[in-house]
This record gives C-alpha cells, structure tokens and sequence, in this order.
C-alpha cells in the first residue's frame, strides 16, 4: 500500500511540473489518502502485536 502511495506520489509531482494541475491535485489526493490508510493499519498492526504479546 505504501508502494502505491509513493507511485501516485512520483505521479502528482511529474504532472506537476509538466503543468497538469488536475491530475496533479486528484494524485497527490489519492496518494495523501493512501499514506495516512498505510499509518492508520500499521498502528492497529503494533497495538494488536503488542497486545498479543502480554
């Protein structure tokens, strides 16, 4: 997931400086929601692994 978030990332900043504004704002949005989606499930992933633990 995170994979795809640098993809779109790379994406928004190639339209970027190419001038594609819309297509730059719609992928650095997906990718925004993409990074903060990969942090949301890694915290539940350490919670969970540590409440596993004890």
């Amino acid at each position: 997931m995170l994979y795809y978030a640098l993809v779109f990332l790379v994406v928004a900043l190639i339209a970027g400086v190419l001038g594609f504004g819309g297509i730059a704002g719609a992928s650095a949005s997906i990718a925004q929601v993409l990074f903060f989606l990969f942090l949301i499930l890694f915290v539940v992933s350490v919670v969970m692994r540590l409440m596993r633990r004890t």
